[in-house]
């Protein structure tokens, strides 16, 4: 007998009734851990997959979407085709409510207070809703909010009170004795504010700013358009774009929530200053920062603005850490940065020039050594940096010059941040024009290739390549061994590169399909091995947080970087070379006819044991083994050797093959049209006029 709490079915009228759930079997929704993490960030990242709004950033730190939302009630009343709306989403969310704006101008004011107040309701009786999810209730509920009573506004009209003017001059002398007159002191001129002319430039600078601009925003255009948090603005002058910084825990407190940045490109760029400003961020703790960028962008105007946003995107905890060091600086009373000046002039004065200036823009600049010249090993326990100036010594330390030491030099240069580096020789395998959506990290697990034979330039195919193990094959044609050994690196947004190929024996032609391991940008997590072939879009769905990622190769390009090792030696004796005395220019012996084949005139080269031989069953009865194609033959006329030709030496230009036949057969390749045959053809003058019907009758 089956409980009362498990689900039943019973067939009724010839169908299925299932019976209610009980509520102790029911379960949530499982939330994804990205949603739990960081809240706000995954319910705007909702918005911007399934609208791609306009965002923005306030002075308090809010985030501005706007969107336009078009009604999805086939029967909506109203001639409303779409509804522009703003939503401003506070920094603190979700602990702080977000609010709509609706920014249609074809719409009465009251009733978009309607529509506002109506998203407030939402908000308040869904609160554990999420953006997306209250986006949707407003657009099933907008004509409910329509409908409504028109709330009624009020316009503010600008008023100017002009009856002061009206009053007679006795009124006025009347008035002005009653009231007590202000003496005005006119300013001192250090106090006045200075005109300061506007910069300008010539015909000539105004043109090559205009067309380096388009350039790099071209450059610009073509590596983050494809993102998904790329805006652009529709006068071309604001580009909003993703953010990912280096070392994001070494930020400051304030700056770690940034994920994106608002570039501000002027018309007349690189003539005026680049901008930018930071989203997501308190505009207390992004303003210094923004500063500090604006400046070094106005003094570094020869980088591009790839340049620029790496350089941002690499040093933005240094520039942070920079700019709180500059504040307490500022703070100094002047007395003390005079006497710091006196106390740096005082061994000036001496005769020993200073070289140490906080902006390290002195007139003397000390050249470091090479490190391979001299390598500071760190064994006396000391915190100094290796490329630190001894200034007791006035010289490098230069530590002990040992193996050991060139070994640290060596491996210090392959750990770069943490992320190993593989040694640049082999065949690198890039992918110029790769596409990453929603993937941080890009790796081959398992790499099929098709290599050439360095031997006979023969293709065949290594399948199952794995990264650090080498695989070795077999030629098809002419059995000389090749070996390859995949290098594995990482293919994220700043680098291209898949790894390196170490050969022997050969060279790659080409990537067959193999297996990739994309790890997802929103969770970190590695994705199980996907099969990708060139040109064509993987998309799959991350097994943690269940977001979408997808994947593309266009194009995939083999640069070698040093060659591949010389050919093995061929295994067995080696063979010796036929000695047939010819002579270039005489003819074979018969011209190379035999008896098999009268009109042949040449010899062939047999590809199965590289010996000469008239013909096929010549080889067959000097041989013991089976004979395969001669690729190479001797001309009969002159004894040169040479590829094969079907017809005439490639030297000398004579048939090989025997005399052209004549007449009806042409040798073989003859025709048995009339109107084509010689006169001297018997065959072409028969049956002419019906001389076999005029004998019969």
């Amino acid at each position: 007998m089956i409980s009362s709490t498990h689900i039943r079915r019973e067939a009724i009228d010839g169908r299925q009734a299932v019976a209610e759930v009980p509520p102790n079997r029911i379960v949530e929704k499982p939330v994804p851990t990205s949603q739990h993490k960081d809240p706000r960030r995954y319910q705007l990242n909702q918005i911007i997959r399934r609208f791609a709004p306009t965002l923005g950033t306030l002075q308090n730190g809010t985030t501005t979407v706007r969107f336009q939302l078009k009604p999805s009630d086939p029967d909506f009343p109203f001639e409303l085709e779409r509804l522009d709306c703003e939503v401003q989403v506070p920094l603190s969310y979700p602990e702080e409510s977000s609010s709509l704006l609706v920014r249609n101008k074809d719409i009465p004011r009251g009733f978009c207070l309607n529509i506002e107040r109506g998203w407030d309701t939402l908000v308040s009786e869904k609160p554990n809703a999420t953006l997306l999810a209250l986006i949707t209730a407003l657009d099933k509920q907008l004509e409910t909010f329509l409908s409504e009573q028109k709330v009624e506004t009020v316009t503010l009209v600008s008023f100017r009170d002009t009856r002061h003017l009206e009053q007679s001059t006795t009124s006025l002398g009347e008035s002005s004795a009653s009231v007590p007159q202000v003496t005005h002191t006119k300013a001192p001129a250090s106090t006045r504010d200075t005109y300061v002319p506007e910069e300008s430039f010539t015909a000539e600078q105004i043109t090559n700013a205009k067309a380096r601009r388009a350039q790099e925003i071209r450059q610009l255009e073509s590596r983050m358009g494809r993102l998904a948090l790329y805006q652009k603005s529709a006068d071309g002058v604001v580009y909003t774009l993703p953010l990912e910084p280096k070392r994001r825990a070494n930020l400051p407190q304030g700056l770690q929530s940034v994920n994106s940045i608002q570039l501000i490109i002027p018309l007349l760029y690189p003539l005026q200053a680049l901008r930018v400003l930071l989203n997501d961020v308190q505009s207390q703790d992004a303003e210094p920062l923004e500063e500090a960028f604006t400046t070094r962008a106005a003094q570094q105007s020869q980088m591009a603005l790839m340049n620029h946003l790496n350089y941002l995107s690499q040093n933005m905890h240094t520039m942070a850490k920079q700019v709180q060091a500059t504040k307490p600086a500022q703070l100094v009373p002047t007395s003390s940065s005079t006497a710091e000046q006196q106390a740096s002039k005082a061994p000036e004065t001496e005769g020993a020039p200073s070289t140490d200036r906080e902006d390290g823009k002195g007139h003397i600049h000390v050249i470091p050594r090479p490190p391979e010249w001299s390598y500071e090993h760190e064994s006396d326990g000391s915190d100094s940096d290796s490329d630190s100036w001894d200034s007791d010594s006035d010289s490098w330390d230069s530590g002990a010059d040992s193996e050991e030491g060139g070994a640290d030099i060596e491996s210090h240069q392959l750990h770069i941040s943490g992320v190993a580096q593989q040694v640049e020789r082999g065949t690198a395998i890039i992918f110029p024009t790769i596409e990453l959506y929603s993937i941080e990290l890009l790796q081959i697990s398992i790499l099929n290739i098709s290599i050439k034979c360095q031997r006979c330039k023969t293709l065949n195919d290594i399948t199952g390549l794995k990264p650090e193990t080498e695989k070795s094959i077999s030629c098809r044609k002419c059995g000389s061994p090749s070996t390859a050994m995949f290098r594995q690196e990482m293919v994220h947004q700043n680098s291209t590169r898949a790894g390196f190929i170490d050969v022997s024996g050969c060279t790659v032609a080409d990537m067959l399909p193999s297996t990739f391991v994309p790890t997802c940008s929103k969770c970190s997590t590695p994705s199980q091995g996907l099969v990708s072939v060139r040109g064509d879009a993987v998309t799959n769905v991350c097994r943690e947080c269940h977001g979408r990622f997808t994947f593309k190769i266009p194009q995939v390009k083999f640069l070698a970087i040093t060659p591949g090792s010389v050919l093995p030696p061929t295994i067995g004796p080696r063979r010796r070379q036929e000695k047939l005395g010819l002579h270039a220019g005489e003819p074979l012996p018969g011209r190379g006819a035999c008896p098999h084949y009268r009109r042949s005139y040449r010899w062939f080269r047999f590809s199965c044991c590289s010996k000469v031989h008239p013909c096929d069953k010549c080889h067959d009865e000097n041989e013991d083994h089976i004979q395969e194609w001669a690729n190479r033959m001797i001309c009969g006329w002159c004894s040169r050797e040479q590829n094969y030709a079907v017809e005439a030496c490639a030297f000398c230009g004579r048939s090989v093959i025997g005399k052209k036949g004549r007449g009806f057969w042409e040798g073989g390749k003859g025709t048995r049209d009339k109107s084509k045959m010689s006169r001297k053809d018997k065959r072409k003058f028969r049956r002419v006029g019906g001389g076999e019907a005029k004998k019969k009758e």
